[in-house]
């Protein structure tokens, strides 16, 4: 089954067939061109839509945590691997697909052309072997009518007997001619026939067979190309397919590792204050000035030491820890500037963001520390090899180092005091709440510095006042008849603002009587010369307790 044999005669339909094969090439170019553009737009708007839903840069700590937050930016990740396989996809088809369509279309054409150039130069070659041979056929043809003639003339003169001799024999010479031309002319016929019917035969047998032959594998080359591309257009996604089922089971498995639990915890931790639930109550019998009235005070309930009930402070009280339930204090709507030390959060969110803050402070000491073991090993080698570098030029880093190191011990020392303090007070809370979970006691009015309640007067917990606790808490627990004798002095070794109710601010290097020592919360209770009062962070203080101190 060949072209060449099969289709001998049919130039003009195998020049269209081969054309409509190019262009057929060239469609299915541009059907890959535009499904690649598909792809490349739904890669994009994919990223667009992970984008758009992905969170913004945020501070380490504001970052989610809940475990149904982690999955979805977990599916977003995916989303996005996802999409970027969409567009290995589009790279894929267009480096394999189309751009080889585009190139083998330009080298078809070019085959093409010069395959139909010789075949029409064979069929013009053979043309004009047959206008040759035509030529000399006619040639041929016109001496042999003229030879004719010339016969025809010779017989007729000499059979008149009234023609001369002389015409005769110009006849007769006349026929020689011709007949001799006509003799010529038949060869030269003959011999253009020959080469017509060689060359003829070359064309039809030969040169037009190879032609079409060249075509016809022309003409298959292109299909096996095609069919190449079409097996490269489902190629190029199924490579892409065990990569997209990661991604989907990476969407699966974030999905599963939801955990309900955990988010529940995790509100717990966040929103956590740390402060106790409001206690009972007190009863507040209003009648007793009714009886001793009536009664000349012999039915009055008498008054016992410790059950003395402030009618504003238990109200005031109350009122400060029932926020939870009704309206938050003023701190918690509207806070201002944070504090160095975080007391202006609640104790338990206080202990998170020093414990936070001491780790980091940790690792920029260890930074430092590696830096300074980095600078004497290097000085120790600039010393022991001076043409290497002068030693002298690292002093200054050297001391910066340890400065910024002497820095950074002295941040964590003053944060790991504040977060004893914190931790030393959630335990006491702790402590006391146990015992009245056990016990089943009602409060008898009496609270520690930080607002909560406790049953022993003597043995209360004390630490700075939270900024939502009542003006009048205070005053109360300071009505003591006669004041405290001071039981040694102390001097103030940081600054501190004591913007709490209860604490006594003091600047650096101030003197300050001692009058209660530390109690175990990280709180020493103070006077000043004028006889102010409060409490001061005992980690921000030298003590010296002495005997017989200068009393107030």
């Amino acid at each position: 089954m060949s072209w060449g044999t099969e289709l001998w005669d049919q130039f003009d339909n195998l020049d269209k067939h081969t054309q409509w094969g190019i262009d057929f090439l060239e469609k299915y170019a541009k059907f890959v061109k535009e499904r690649i553009e598909i792809e490349q737009n739904y890669a994009k708007q994919l990223r667009n839509l992970v984008k758009k839903y992905c969170p913004k840069r945020s501070p380490k700590d504001e970052e989610p945590r809940f475990t149904s937050c982690i999955a979805f930016f977990n599916i977003l990740n995916e989303l996005n691997d996802y999409a970027g396989q969409r567009e290995v996809v589009a790279e894929e088809m267009g480096h394999r697909v189309y751009g080889e369509l585009m190139r083998y279309s330009h080298d078809l054409k070019t085959e093409r052309k010069m395959h139909l150039q010789e075949g029409r130069k064979a069929q013009q070659y053979l043309d004009m072997c047959w206008k040759q041979m035509d030529n000399s056929k006619k040639k041929f043809e016109r001496e042999c009518r003229e030879a004719e003639k010339a016969q025809q003339s010779y017989e007729r003169l000499d059979n008149d007997t009234n023609a001369t001799k002389a015409d005769v024999e110009k006849a007769k010479q006349q026929l020689n001619l011709r007949t001799h031309m006509a003799d010529e002319n038949k060869n030269e016929y003959a011999a253009q026939l020959q080469n017509f019917n060689g060359e003829q035969h070359k064309h039809y047998y030969i040169v037009i067979p190879q032609i079409y032959k060249q075509l016809q594998e022309m003409d298959e080359r292109r299909t096996i190309k095609l069919s190449e591309c079409y097996k490269g257009f489902a190629d190029s996604e199924r490579k892409v397919i065990p990569i997209i089922s990661k991604c989907l089971e990476g969407m699966i498995l974030a999905a599963k590792s939801v955990d309900e639990h955990r988010d529940s915890q995790l509100v717990i931790d966040c929103f956590k204050s740390g402060f106790e639930p409001p206690g009972d109550f007190p009863f507040e019998d209003y009648s007793q000035n009714i009886y001793r009235t009536i009664s000349d005070g012999t039915i009055s309930t008498p008054k016992q030491e410790g059950m003395r009930i402030d009618t504003k402070t238990t109200v005031g009280k109350a009122k400060g820890k029932l926020w939870l339930f009704g309206k938050k204090p003023k701190w918690s709507v509207k806070m201002g500037p944070a504090l160095e030390d975080f007391s202006h959060l609640p104790p338990e969110q206080r202990r998170k963001k020093l414990q936070q803050r001491i780790d980091e402070l940790n690792r920029e000491l260890q930074k430092e520390t590696d830096q300074k073991d980095a600078l004497i090993k290097m000085k120790d080698v600039y010393e022991k090899n001076p043409q290497m570098g002068d030693p002298s030029s690292l002093q200054p880093k050297l001391t910066e180092t340890m400065s910024n190191m002497d820095r950074l011990r002295m941040e964590i020392h003053k944060n790991e005091a504040w977060l004893s303090e914190v931790e030393g007070k959630v335990a006491a809370r702790s402590d006391r709440r146990h015992s009245s979970d056990i016990n089943h006691l009602v409060t008898q009015g009496r609270e520690s510095p930080e607002g909560s309640y406790t049953d022993d007067a003597n043995q209360e917990v004390r630490g700075p006042p939270q900024q939502h606790a009542h003006p009048n808490e205070f005053d109360d627990e300071f009505e003591d008849d006669d004041p405290l004798p001071a039981i040694g002095h102390c001097k103030a070794i940081y600054p501190f603002d004591g913007h709490n109710e209860g604490t006594l601010a003091m600047k650096e290097g101030e003197i300050l009587y001692i009058i209660e020592e530390d109690k175990g919360d990280g709180w020493t209770r103070a006077r000043r010369h004028n006889g102010e009062e409060g409490y001061v962070p005992t980690s921000y203080i030298d003590v010296t307790l002495e005997k017989n101190s200068k009393g107030s």
